[in-house]
């Protein structure tokens, strides 16, 4: 029986892990943990300034190991890493399925690929292939293609054809499917009410489009769908990750943890039971350090590990399946990654396919109203709290770039709290600004507060000539004078809305 220092075991422990780390260049920490056999590395928002400087940061990564896998969760739209500092230059799934042209959602996924591959990327933890089939999903939303099973799964292989033809490989997630949730997996435990046959003809198709299209990883969610496995989260469940995706789906490729401290497996079982007792149902690498990022999470995770074989809680034959699949993954992105040659030229496909995205809708029975507008409008945008998916100081909305083409364009960006404490808010800063000029609200999920449709709906009591723009998932009638849809909140999607507004563009 190997002793609880030994060295093989340890290898094969930290092989499976992808933690994340401080900075915008390497620790200490981080190059001796690869130097022992850490197999992979994720990147985050924080860990990224230029292009320039992310290229040196893996670089210097792979200095240790020119395998090394380096990830990142680059859907684009609203959830960028990339850009979370001046907001995403390509739209999200949702808008792309909006103009559902999958020939334009490949060209989309491969502009985003050709910036990955040069920044020494080789792993992007996306596309979203979930069917978001209850609009009120607090964590996919927009993330998804929508909410009809043929659509997403058409656009789920567009995206990761796009992609790995640029040298980085895709991860499908996030199994087996999220879309019909009400509960955001980051704080708690959602559950998935449909039957197996429901499941089967709604969430599986897009992930089995997935592995047609070539996809070599697949990441887990952190919910418990009762008609597979009544008592563990899926990331934990054998039935659903080997029965199901292994047997019954055929799927030999890596698979991946969704960010294993969520709330949805740490609460029950500890960031280091949960670790342990998903590669004992079947996960080969285990995503962590959205938020737990340092070397003391790294040597917690690798000691579970190394003690659930030596007590018999994890089979060694397992661990080491795991650590296979991960070796020989990390050398197929790797040749792949280095057969594909750097291309740092950018294209506006990001920005044409933005302005496809945008929808403009009436009231039935109302007079359309023209655009664009005739002069500089004051703007209020409604500010939801996002998901933790979503990089919270991601520039979004309508204003700025309203106001780089309407000069004089005024704006005000108020959330609830503002709107519950302050009782003349909404006169004070929305409708006094506005008097005499055209008044643009902008909401982002409006169906899923209460608080912003309660406080739209006030603002177009006393001003229904306003325009409204909606940047998250649209629901119901159209409002306002004018109802335009962006079907996401990313730079380039506010910059289309704007532009019909302003009556500027291609």
């Amino acid at each position: 029986m190997a002793s609880s220092s030994d060295p093989t075991l340890e290898r094969l422990a930290n092989s499976v892990l992808q933690p994340g780390f401080e900075g915008t260049t390497a620790p200490d920490w981080l190059r001796r943990k690869i130097a022992e056999g850490l197999g992979s590395v994720v990147l985050f928002a924080r860990n990224i300034e230029t292009p320039e400087q992310v290229a040196a940061l893996t670089a210097s990564l792979r200095a240790e190991n020119p395998d090394l896998i380096v990830g990142i969760d680059e859907e684009a739209g609203d959830v960028t890493r990339l850009e979370a500092w001046t907001g995403s230059s390509r739209p999200g799934n949702l808008a792309l399925g909006a103009v559902d042209d999958i020939d334009l959602t490949e060209r989309v996924a491969h502009d985003i690929g050709r910036d990955l591959h040069a920044a020494g990327v080789s792993l992007n933890f996306a596309p979203s292939a979930d069917v978001n089939s209850n609009p009120l999903n607090p964590v996919i939303g927009v993330r998804s293609f929508g909410a009809r099973t043929d659509l997403v799964s058409r656009h789920t292989a567009a995206w990761i054809r796009g992609l790995q033809e640029a040298g980085v490989a895709a991860c499908a997630k996030h199994f087996p499917g999220h879309g019909d949730t009400v509960v955001d997996s980051h704080y708690g435990l959602p559950q998935v009410t449909g039957s197996a046959e429901e499941i089967a003809l709604t969430a599986l198709p897009p992930f089995i489009a997935a592995m047609e299209a070539g996809v070599r990883a697949v990441m887990t969610a952190h919910l418990v769908a009762p008609a597979y496995d009544p008592d563990l989260p899926a990331t934990l469940s054998h039935r659903i990750l080997v029965e199901l995706l292994r047997g019954e789906l055929d799927f030999d490729g890596l698979l991946v943890t969704d960010g294993i401290e969520m709330g949805a497996v740490t609460d029950r079982y500890g960031i280091d039971g949960a670790t342990v007792k998903a590669v004992a149902g079947g996960v080969d690498a285990v995503c962590v350090g959205g938020e737990s990022a340092e070397e003391a999470t790294v040597d917690l995770l690798t000691t579970a590990l190394v003690k659930a074989v030596l007590d018999g809680t994890l089979p060694e034959e397992r661990l080491v399946e795991a650590s296979r699949r991960v070796t020989e993954f990390a050398r197929w992105s790797g040749e792949r990654s280095r057969a594909v040659a750097r291309a740092l030229e950018r294209s506006d496909i990001g920005l044409v396919a933005a302005r496809r995205a945008v929808l403009v809708r009436h009231r039935p029975g109302t007079t359309p109203v023209t655009l664009p507008l005739t002069g500089a409008p004051h703007v209020v945008e409604l500010s939801p709290t996002m998901n933790l998916a979503v990089d919270g100081h991601t520039p979004w909305g309508v204003a700025d770039p309203l106001r780089d083409l309407r000069p004089g364009t005024t704006s005000v960006r108020l959330t609830e709290p503002e709107l519950t404490h302050t009782t003349d808010v909404l006169t004070e800063a929305a409708l006094t600004p506005a008097t005499g000029r055209d008044l643009v609200v902008v909401v982002r999920d409006a169906a899923r507060h209460r608080w912003m449709t309660d406080t739209l709906t006030r603002l177009l009591r006393s001003r229904p000539d306003a325009l409204v723009v909606e940047m998250g998932v649209p629901a119901g009638d159209a409002l306002g004078a004018a109802h335009l849809i962006t079907h996401g909140a990313t730079r380039v999607s506010g910059i289309a809305a704007a532009e019909l507004l302003a009556g500027a563009g291609a």
